[in-house]
């Protein structure tokens, strides 16, 4: 019974991280739906767990894999965000952020009252900063 299983299983995706955040969803719209009783939260719940199931017995790897990637870059850039604007309020008594008007890079300043020069490093052009 057990090799019957190992060899069900073998060449399947497996969990992975779109996999996870997929299972994490829909518990968490179980737990709602305990309060709300919604039929749309209970097909969303089933349809949820429908493409998990789906997901994890794939033996199409290179797509499951690509799908991956792109919901791994997805969150990326969401953390990424979250991040710098985290730095950005923990810092917002010694530093300012100016976007440079050439390349439209954000520049982290000391915060110094008063007009500046300062130059790009992305594009290397000079520009004036007030700062107050």
């Amino acid at each position: 019974m057990r090799e019957k299983l190992y060899r069900f299983f073998m060449g399947r995706n497996g969990p992975d991280a779109l996999g996870q955040a997929t299972s994490f969803v829909c518990v968490a719209l179980i737990l709602i739906n305990l309060f709300v009783r919604s039929y749309v939260l209970y097909v969303l719940e089933l349809l949820l767990m429908v493409v998990w199931c789906f997901r994890m017995l794939s033996r199409n790897l290179t797509r499951r894999r690509a799908e991956n990637a792109r919901y791994l870059k997805l969150r990326d850039r969401v953390r990424g965000a979250f991040r710098r604007a985290r730095t950005r309020f923990s810092e917002r008594k010694t530093h300012v952020y100016k976007k440079c008007p050439h390349c439209r890079a954000t520049l982290r300043l000391p915060r110094a009252k008063g007009k500046h020069t300062t130059r790009c490093p992305r594009c290397g052009k000079e520009f004036g900063v007030k700062i107050r």
